[in-house]
Formats: structure tokens, sequence, C-alpha cells
């Protein structure tokens, strides 16, 4: 069974994932965290596969989050999963370590796909999202980037290979 927390400060948002995500015999939903202080105590408690990260929460925001859950649980995977596709969430959730990024527009297969290919070391990003990080970094390439934004060496290789598709 893969092991699911949701986190998302609308409970009607959370209520519906569990219920899609439920219908999966291959997932359990763990529990559900409405900020992102609540989301690492019940990561620590249930140490789950997958966290589904929504951005805006009350508090810290799910991208500080992400970047918290990672770095204190390395082998939980942060999707975010929320309504924003512009340039600086994007960049900035991938920064912080998010294994994927999904709208809140994705039916029910695309979030069971997205979990297993996290776990099958993959990287699920909407289509409309991957062509924004694309466009982003194939325009970077024209210009010199004004920041590095503290990415490593294999994190802009990775980044310029996704470019060139």
């Amino acid at each position: 069974m893969l092991r699911i927390l949701i986190v998302d400060d609308h409970e009607v948002v959370r209520l519906g994932l569990r219920t899609l995500l439920s219908r999966n015999p291959e997932f359990v939903v763990v529990d559900e965290a409405g900020s992102v202080e609540e989301a690492l105590e019940k990561t620590r408690q249930h140490r789950p596969d997958v966290v589904l990260m929504d951005i805006r929460l009350p508090g810290q925001n799910g991208v500080e989050g992400c970047r918290l859950i990672r770095s204190a649980f390395p082998n939980t995977h942060v999707i975010m999963l929320t309504v924003f596709d512009d340039q600086e969430k994007v960049f900035n959730a991938i920064c912080a370590g998010a294994s994927g990024y999904l709208l809140k527009t994705a039916d029910e297969d695309a979030i069971a796909n997205a979990v297993h290919e996290v776990l099958q070391g993959g990287s699920p990003i909407n289509p409309r999202v991957a062509r924004l990080v694309l466009n982003m970094f194939a325009s970077s390439r024209a210009t010199p980037p004004e920041h590095d934004y503290g990415l490593s060496g294999r994190e802009r290789e990775v980044l310029e290979l996704m470019v060139q598709g």
C-alpha cells in the first residue's frame, strides 16, 4: 500500500482527494493536514510515501512546506497540487524539492499516475506547467541568468536536459 498525506487548507478539497484516492486499492490516505505545521507533524507521525501539497496555506506556504518536508524526510516525495501555474511558484516549488507539479484540474487518473510516477523516479508535471518550465529555461539560455537560485551543478544539468527534451 502506498501511503499518502493530503495537505490543503480547504476541507472539501481534502475530502474530495481522500474519496478519489480511496478508490484505488493500492493507496491509503494516512491523514490530512490544513497547514505546513500540521503537515510536518503528520509526516513525522505517519511517514507517508507521498505528500500532495497545496501552495496557498495559512501561515507558511506549501513551497516552504515542501522544502521542510524534503529536508527532514528525504524519502518522502512531495507533489504540488495547486491552482497556480505561474512561473515564480513553479520555479520555487522545483527548487524546494517538489517531485511533481500538478494543477487541481487534474483528474483521478492523472493524480494516481503521478503518485506511481514519483515512486518510480519520475517527475510528473502538468503539460501546461511543463511548457512554462521549458519556455522559462529556454529563454534563460538567451540571456545570462540574474540569479543562480542556489541550484547545484547537477540540478542545472537536469533542467538543461529538460529544455532539450
